[in-house]
Formats: structure tokens, C-alpha cells, sequence
């Protein structure tokens, strides 16, 4: 089984960051990949995040985590050769980027009345879902799939819904 190896861009709390590679690594674990991964995380708060958001999708406001993946998957699989992909240097396989707002998940966690751990966990696992090809745009199925999976990693975690700390 590959493992994931998670680099931070930036500053951030230690915590979080400890934090955040647990949850990065359990959802790449989730899968039974025959090849190592990597992924860039950058901890950011909402007035950057914002700026990323206009940048890249018109969007003018805060979001909680964006998602910049580097390879063509859907719901985990790829159609492409993996070894084709592969870094030649790291032997890795570059998934993407990762911005995480740390001021949007501590708000967050707060309006849905968990622990802000949870909620960066989940932004967390979110986002590497989205970098291995799941998605939520049609409200239906792909959502239902993808959120299905989330709460399967979190839970594996122990961080499930019922658990605050």
C-alpha cells in the first residue's frame, strides 16, 4: 500500500499541522494505491484564501479549503497509467495543492457545533477527495458518494459526527 507524504507551505500551528497530515494520510490510506503520493497544504486565513478564491474561480469571498488536483480521477481511480505520472525524481505521484483556512474552520466548527479539530480534519479529507477525483456539484449521487467516504475516513479517525473534543 503507497503512503502520502504531506508538505506545508508556510506557516501554521504545529497542532494543526500534525493534525491535518493524520487526516491527509488516512484518506490516501483509505485507498489501496500501489504507488506513493504527495501533497502541498498551505494554512492560510480568510482574507488569503479570499484572494486565492477571486484568483482562480471568480469568486469573491472567503471559502473554507480549495482544492487544486494534478491528475484525472474520479472516485479514486484513474483511466491513465499511474506510472506515467509519477515524479522521476521522487518516484511520487504529485496529487496537488491544498488551502486550508484555518479562521473559516474554527468558524465553522463553532456554527456546526463540533470541535475545530474535526473540522479541519474534514476540510482535510475533503479536499484529498477532491485531488483523487470525488466531487459534490450535482447535489445527488456524486455528493451522497463523497460524503459517504468522508465520514468513513473520519470515523477510522475517530473523529466521527457523535465525537467533539
Amino acid at each position: 500500500m503507497g503512503k502520502l507524504k504531506v508538505e506545508f507551505r508556510g506557516d501554521g500551528p504545529a497542532r494543526a499541522k500534525q493534525l491535518i497530515r493524520l487526516a491527509a494520510k488516512a484518506a490516501f490510506a483509505s485507498f489501496d494505491y500501489p504507488f506513493d503520493g504527495e501533497v502541498c497544504i498551505e494554512l492560510v486565513d480568510d482574507e488569503q484564501i479570499r484572494e486565492y478564491n477571486r484568483a482562480f474561480r471568480e469568486i469573491d469571498r472567503a471559502t473554507d479549503v480549495l482544492s487544486f488536483p494534478l491528475n484525472d480521477f474520479y472516485r479514486g481511480g484513474t483511466d491513465a497509467p499511474y506510472h506515467g505520472l509519477l515524479d522521476p525524481v521522487t518516484g511520487r505521484l504529485p496529487l496537488g495543492d491544498m488551502v486550508i483556512s484555518l479562521e473559516r474552520a474554527d468558524a465553522q466548527a463553532k456554527e456546526y457545533g463540533h470541535s475545530a479539530a474535526r473540522e479541519c480534519a474534514y476540510l482535510t479529507v475533503h479536499s484529498v477527495l477532491h485531488l483523487l477525483g470525488y466531487d459534490h456539484e450535482d447535489e445527488g449521487e456524486e455528493k451522497a458518494v463523497m460524503r459517504e467516504k468522508e465520514e468513513s475516513i473520519l470515523s477510522v479517525m475517530g473523529l466521527s459526527r457523535a465525537i467533539d473534543d
